[in-house]
């Protein structure tokens, strides 16, 4: 198994590092979220991830009431919007405890700060900043994280390139190393929300913001979106975590199971085996196969010292052993005399004319 990996080593040639979003699933116990970063440890996770906010600095009370009717995932909350994030709120008190539990387990402890003074608070506890999708156009929020000189990891869900572009020349001005991650922000947990993933959003984020590592914060079931985000070539994975779906929260049920991240772990890593280095070569379980299904320059009928080949006198037969003259060199044989006398079926060799 892969040992946990720090944020702060992650280059577009590493190994997949997980994000265990833990965010509201908590449920407002202490306990429990020590008890779920021990969990993501134990399933594969190299960090587990919180979110810190009010709700009075995060939304408006009012402003969604005006809308006159709950939208999206919030559609099927009893509570008002509001009260829904004050139940969510993490208590900063906690803060420290979660950095110990996360020490203790050997992953990584981060959150997102959604607020400017929280930013401060958690800024020498956290070894990189994550920029919610839905700050995405908050630059002044940005550039507070940036000012540190940590890694940012910056979700892009429900935006543009033109809002992309924005937020990455906020950090690019502060030259912080950054995480860009494609996300579609939907948390219904729709199996149609496949469908909108978008995944080649991250060879467009390769073209234009060369300095980025890529990166994908997903809210889909299983690990599909996963194994595709990988294989294009993203080296942040962040999905939400919780101990059981089925709970009544607003995260629990578009995040996964303990079972179901570890299974996800452990495919990304026979993928990335799969994946390889980019080189190509001969691979060390193909040797044998190289000799016995490539061909070999034969003799195609006896013939006397003396002799000079012409192209009848070849045939490219398997198996090519070592010291074989493959067929691409047959022109360099054509003319030559042989020096003694050869027999049909006979492995073409180089001795056989001086050589």
């Amino acid at each position: 198994m892969i040992e946990s990996q720090k944020i702060a080593d992650i280059t577009a040639a590493s190994s997949t590092y997980f994000v265990a979003d833990i965010a509201a699933n908590h449920d407002g116990s202490l306990d429990k979220a020590k008890a779920l970063i021990k969990l993501a440890a134990e399933a594969g996770a190299d960090a587990a991830k919180f979110q810190h906010f009010k709700a009075d600095t995060i939304v408006s009370q009012k402003g969604f009431d005006d809308l006159g009717g709950k939208l999206t995932h919030q559609s099927s909350w009893q509570d008002s919007v509001f009260d829904v994030y004050r139940k969510a709120e993490l208590p900063i008190e906690w803060t420290f405890e979660l950095k110990n539990e996360c020490e203790k387990n050997n992953i990584e402890f981060f959150t997102a700060a959604y607020d400017i003074d929280l930013i401060s608070k958690v800024a020498n506890l956290v070894p990189v900043f994550k920029i919610g999708s839905g700050d995405i156009t908050w630059t002044q929020a940005i550039a507070k994280m940036c000012s540190y000189g940590k890694p940012i990891l910056l979700a892009t869900g429900a935006s543009n390139l033109d809002d992309v572009r924005r937020a990455v020349e906020t950090i690019e001005e502060f030259g912080n190393k950054y995480v860009l991650m494609q996300c579609n922000t939907n948390y219904t947990a729709s199996e149609d929300n496949m469908n909108f993933l978008n995944l080649n959003v991250l060879n467009t984020f390769r073209i234009t913001f060369p300095k980025a590592i890529l990166g994908l914060s997903d809210h889909t079931a299983g690990s599909l979106s996963t194994l595709a985000a990988v294989t294009l070539g993203a080296r942040v994975i962040e999905k939400h975590f919780t101990d059981e779906t089925s709970l009544e929260g607003p995260d629990h049920k578009f995040s996964m199971s303990p079972q179901m991240w570890k299974e996800m772990v452990e495919s990304v890593r026979i993928l990335e085996l799969s994946l390889g280095d980019g080189i190509k070569v001969i691979e060390t379980n193909e040797t044998e196969s190289a000799i016995v299904q490539r061909r070999a320059l034969r003799y195609s009928r006896d013939l006397t010292a003396g002799e000079v080949i012409n192209s009848h006198d070849l045939i490219p037969l398997r198996p090519c052993p070592v010291g074989g003259i493959e067929p691409y060199r047959e022109n360099e044989i054509i003319g030559l005399t042989v020096l003694e006398n050869v027999s049909r079926d006979q492995q073409v060799k180089w001795v056989d004319f001086g050589k």
